[in-house]
């Protein structure tokens, strides 16, 4: 009998393909980073390479089998998700010809015809699709028609990556809505394609396959499939769905009301809610959630995972040579030296992301401040503590963003992805939000969530509550400080006040933006 599930994960710094057990247990994981290129040509632009992408996929399936042992026939399902936002074009004959993954910003001059011909518009998608031309898929693909219009004209069909990874697995394209959300061009209360709004911007309107419902059966691994990834021909695929839907099913938050917040190269704070409704001020992202009849409030923070990794490269090349030594992670050590600061940092705050506008979205520029030249107080343990308080702080604003659209917050916060291995960014986290928060045992959750989709979709669980009753245990829970609360309340006053300086700084031109949107 087949009793493991497969999840492949098409992530923005990697692929990976990772086998579970029917009870939630990471078996085994094989991942492969990649990076997705700027064509000097196209400022901005963000290349997504499908032929040699695929080889990495294929090749963390077929590594993960091979390292865990385990036969193909006894994968059950397998299922797949992604970055979201990613688009890749197909011709009349299934053959990709052309695709950019998530932030790729090379449309600016369609964002700006878009915004001058069509005054109001961006509104009137986003309170349809809860989605503005910042990251959608309406902006680039104008811009393959004004730029590269022998492809424009060659294309057949649009998909996302997930899709992508399901299509070289079986040789079926569909796209399901919780990825095919975030392109813009798709209905939030019937989760269905609006070709109007694509004919309107001046876009065809035949390139939209079916759509899918997410967890469905859908179709089988095909003979070319099986011979790329080493997977038993005739293996089921469920559609998976977007990582950050995903991510909150693999912590168990499928229901209204409850959030979830991962902490990877961005931030995302999700909180589900049952009305397909959208914000009146158009600043805050609406998704469908992968299970029916639910949707997703959508709080983006800007590259805390990047931030970070800048700061360790750049900064602490004697904590990765002891973390070498040790046989640890450079972050523990990190960490250990910057529990020593008191909260607050000494009152030094910084600026990276900004909270969420969706509708006028640009960033500062980079910036630390209030520091004084007192080594013993301000060396880079307080600059890397002032970074966790920083992020822990744009969390805060995105939960009162999120309560002043819907008029709800949740009762607590379940904290997943790289950034909730620390137990220090975890407390911290608990501190500014004043909330608990609940670390699930599988931290990276988005391909545990594509493992339950993958095991529901063919009966091994009877329910979605089921599933997630059988796979998600916790780890611990973080409980607010109250001494640190109120350090944070004057911390965060000083920081709704900070941020707007900086960014009217680098609206002026004055100083550099960390990223502005198409069009800004």
């Amino acid at each position: 009998m087949a009793k493991y599930l497969m999840a492949v994960d098409a992530g923005t710094g990697s692929v990976r393909a990772v086998i579970f057990s029917l009870s939630g247990e990471q078996v085994g994981c094989v991942q492969e980073e990649w990076t997705h290129k700027e064509d000097p040509r196209w400022p901005g632009s963000m290349d997504f390479d499908w032929a040699h992408n695929w080889q990495l996929a294929s090749g963390c399936v077929r590594g993960v089998l091979a390292k865990t042992g385990i036969a193909p026939g006894e994968i059950a399902a397998v299922s797949t998700t992604c970055m979201r936002e990613g688009i890749l074009l197909y011709d009349k004959a299934g053959q990709e010809i052309w695709a950019c993954a998530n932030v790729d910003a090379r449309s600016d001059a369609q964002v700006g015809e878009l915004i001058g011909r069509y005054p109001g518009l961006e509104q009137e998608i986003y309170q349809k699709s809860g989605q503005t031309y910042a990251l959608g898929a309406l902006p680039r693909i104008l811009w393959v028609r004004d730029n590269l219009p022998e492809i424009y004209e060659k294309t057949a069909a649009v998909g996302m990556f997930n899709d992508w990874l399901i299509y070289k697995l079986t040789g079926k394209l569909a796209v399901e809505p919780s990825n095919g959300s975030t392109t813009g061009i798709m209905d939030l209360k019937s989760r269905s394609w609006l070709p109007e709004i694509a004919a309107r911007c001046g876009l065809r309107a035949d390139i939209f396959p079916p759509v899918v419902e997410c967890g469905s059966l859908f179709a089988e691994v095909s003979a070319e499939g099986a011979a790329d990834t080493g997977l038993a021909e005739g293996t089921p695929v469920v559609v998976g769905g977007g990582d950050c839907q995903l991510g909150t099913l693999g912590v168990g938050a499928y229901k209204a009301n409850q959030a979830a917040v991962f902490g990877g190269s961005f931030w995302q704070y999700e909180f589900n809610t049952d009305s397909a409704k959208t914000d009146p001020g158009c600043r805050v992202r609406v998704n469908c959630h992968a299970v029916p009849n639910l949707w997703q409030y959508e709080a983006l923070a800007f590259k805390p995972g990047l931030v970070m990794r800048w700061f360790r490269d750049g900064f602490c090349q004697l904590e990765i040579e002891q973390a070498k030594a040790q046989g640890t992670d450079p972050y523990v050590l990190m960490d250990e030296q910057a529990r020593k600061v008191p909260a607050g940092s000494y009152g030094m705050q910084c600026c990276f992301s900004d909270r969420m506008n969706f509708i006028h979205w640009k960033h500062a520029s980079p910036t630390f401040t209030n520091f004084m030249l007192e080594p013993e107080k301000y060396n880079r343990y307080t600059f890397y503590r002032a970074i966790l308080e920083n992020t822990a702080l744009i969390l805060r604003s995105h939960i009162e963003l999120v309560k002043e659209a819907t008029g709800h917050e949740p009762e607590e916060l379940i904290f997943a992805g790289g950034a909730s291995k620390s137990p220090l960014w975890s407390q911290i986290v608990a501190d500014v939000t004043g909330k608990p928060v609940k670390v699930p045992v599988v931290k990276e959750a988005t391909a545990l969530g594509a493992a339950i989709l993958a095991g529901v979709g063919v009966g091994l669980y009877p329910s979605l509550e089921e599933a997630v009753a059988q796979t998600v245990q916790w780890d611990r829970t973080f409980t607010p400080d109250a001494a640190n609360r109120a350090v944070y309340d004057a911390l965060y006053e000083n920081w709704k006040q900070l941020y707007p300086a900086q960014l009217a700084l680098s609206e002026a031109g004055v100083t550099r933006s960390m990223w502005a949107a198409p069009g800004l």
